[in-house]
């Protein structure tokens, strides 16, 4: 019996050794989890329901089948995929996760989310993130043609990519506070996350009490997964298939 926890694959078709390797993760290692949770960024920018192209749908199968062989999906939605709407999970099978969402793994509880909201002192992202979540731009984004909803995009990727090349590993990574506000505030003492593409397990002490923050790893150059028991946990690997 174990859960396992991906984020941050960036799946793109630019990068067919990812997808290979998510492929691979779904069909030979999913199906013996009691649950698959995935905390964001599952795309490298998801631009809406309505992607008609094959490797949307490539992608989409994969959760479909994964679903259909009783194994739960659950998504949390990051940075670059927080377009993926009821439409998806609708066609995938998936649940979609709140913000911040507090799970039982095993008699453990612990939330789980994305992180982004974690690096509280990156301002400029925290804006941004506010503006794009907006039910009614995310309203008229969505009722763009597709053509046009891509251009919008690239030009958004290439704004981000050069304001993140200005930033510091500080500002970019979480606020410790932040992180036992949040822990505090679902009365937990494990979290999950992903974003900032450092995989870890902190061990954090507080009045005398010890609570856990794990993060997980992007994918790209390799799968990182982390596999969730009764009997403990573990971040792990996946190689590129050749």
């Amino acid at each position: 019996m174990h859960t396992l926890f991906i984020s941050d694959l960036h799946l793109t078709p630019k990068r067919p050794d990812i997808t290979d390797c998510f492929i691979a993760f779904m069909r030979d290692d999913a199906t013996n989890a009691d649950a698959l949770y995935v905390l964001g960024d599952l795309f490298d920018f998801w631009i809406g329901d309505d992607d008609p192209t094959e490797f949307a749908q490539q992608i989409k199968n994969e959760f479909k089948t994964l679903v259909n062989q009783g194994v739960p999906v659950f998504f949390s939605h990051g940075n670059r995929d927080f377009l993926v709407g009821k439409k998806f999970a609708k066609q995938t099978g998936v649940t979609l996760l709140d913000e911040e969402h507090v799970i039982d793994l095993y008699g453990n509880k612990a939330v789980v989310l994305h992180g982004d909201t974690l690096c509280t002192e990156d301002l400029r992202y925290l804006a941004f993130r506010e503006k794009v979540h907006k039910p009614w731009l995310q309203w008229v984004f969505n009722r763009l043609p597709f053509f046009i909803k891509t251009r919008i995009v690239r030009k958004i990727q290439t704004d981000t990519s050069n304001d993140k090349s200005n930033k510091s590993m500080t500002i970019m990574d979480v606020t410790p506070s932040e992180v036992l506000a949040v822990m505090n505030k679902h009365q937990v003492d494990t979290m999950i996350h992903g974003h900032t593409h450092r995989p870890n397990i902190h061990k954090i002490s507080t009045a005398g009490h010890e609570k856990t923050r794990i993060v997980l790893g992007d994918w790209y150059t390799q799968g990182s997964i982390l596999v969730y028991s009764k009997h403990g946990y573990q971040l792990q690997c996946k190689k590129f298939i050749s």
